[in-house]
């Protein structure tokens, strides 16, 4: 294709008003903007949002807001590169800091994204989702499926707050983005996590019963966390020490759009990954880690975020030299996948990337 292509002020003003007219628009002056050469065009900005700087601005508004007001109570980490106001972190990822108070009740309501919840801080918090009553403790991850009702209640005594991770952006541009909201839900005493305990063990179904479609819904932390810790002992010489969140049933991914991700970094221990197609998030659950994307490096510490645009070489470094360090990765890898637009490489300044080669999470 030829580099010099003709811009829309060179057509006669007449011929434009016509276009306009009858809703047509001329694609040549556009097409570099929408096919760029070699790489895309991303407005996805590396990005940094520190918790100590956001938590104070949650708490007031929990002084400014009544539950009742406010439905959901939440903070967008909203990327720069896509507006100033912009309810996005990335082309598909929504994210939110969510405060519940003691005593406080957000009520029942169902939506078509899918959401996760990343909880960062507090106890006495619980969610209840399609009527499992999901505690929320430090660490754990809890999902929300398309379609499911669920609602956040609050029994202790002191402020909790969560990450909220969703597909919105995406299923918003789909224009497919509503809400029904609903009352109170009976929950009762079955919980996903207590029949998936162990990996490469299912219960039986012996007896015609509808299995459910996300048959765990809760992914606790102490359980995660030690699974990382084993898996670095049994393996000293692996060096992505990473573990994706699966639908035990079926073995792949926890939702269909996002995937989730647990991460340990080994004291002391620099890692860089490879520059992939999906953007990415990364929160930090535990410890102290420096995350370089491109030319910048954000300090990571307890509970902040960041975010990583597609095609960019990302490199973590364990700023404790005595202790591992956790983090929480969230990305578009299951999208882009189903999309077939999946890419990996190890040198995002080649001209061009080679489709479609899968990426090992813990390689």
């Amino acid at each position: 294709m030829s580099d010099r292509l003709g811009r829309l002020d060179e057509l006669p003003a007449d011929y434009r008003d016509e276009l306009r007219q009858y809703h047509l628009v001329p694609l040549w002056p556009n097409l570099r903007a929408l096919l760029p050469a070699n790489r895309p065009a991303r407005a996805t900005q590396a990005v940094h949002w520190s918790y100590a700087a956001l938590r104070p601005l949650l708490l007031r508004a929990g002084e400014l807001t009544p539950i009742d007001k406010a439905e959901r109570r939440v903070l967008v980490l909203a990327n720069p590169g896509h507006g100033p106001e912009a309810l996005q972190a990335t082309p598909a990822i929504y994210l939110g800091m969510q405060l519940l108070l003691p005593g406080e009740w957000a009520p029942a309501h169902r939506h078509t994204p899918n959401a996760v919840r990343m909880v960062v801080q507090g106890q006495g918090a619980w969610t209840a989702v399609d009527g499992e009553r999901c505690p929320m403790q430090r660490g754990d991850l809890i999902l929300t499926p398309s379609g499911l009702w669920h609602e956040h209640g609050h029994d202790g005594t002191e402020p909790v707050v969560w990450l909220d991770v969703l597909d919105l952006p995406l299923i918003y541009a789909l224009e497919a983005s509503y809400h029904e909201t609903g009352t109170r839900q009976h929950t009762h005493a079955r919980h996903g996590e207590r029949g998936w305990t162990r990996a490469g063990l299912a219960p039986t179904t012996v007896f015609a019963r509808d299995n459910p479609r996300t048959p765990l819904l809760r992914y606790p932390w102490v359980e995660t966390r030690a699974a990382l810790l084993s898996l670095a002992a049994d393996d000293p010489q692996r060096a992505c020490v990473q573990l994706t969140y699966t639908n035990p049933a079926t073995g792949e991914d926890a939702q269909n759009i996002l995937g989730f991700y647990a991460l340990m970094l080994r004291p002391g221990q620099t890692l860089t990954l490879p520059a992939r197609s999906p953007a990415q998030v990364f929160h930090l659950i535990d410890g102290a880690v420096d995350v370089t994307i491109g030319a910048q490096t954000f300090s990571l510490d307890e509970a902040d975020t960041c975010c990583a645009p597609g095609y960019e070489l990302v490199t973590l470094r364990n700023r404790c030299i005595e202790r591992p360090s956790f983090l929480f990765i969230a990305d578009e890898a299951p999208l882009h996948r189903k999309l077939g637009i999946y890419e990996v490489c190890d040198d995002p300044t080649r001209p061009t990337v080679g489709h479609g080669v899968p990426l090992a999470p813990a390689a």
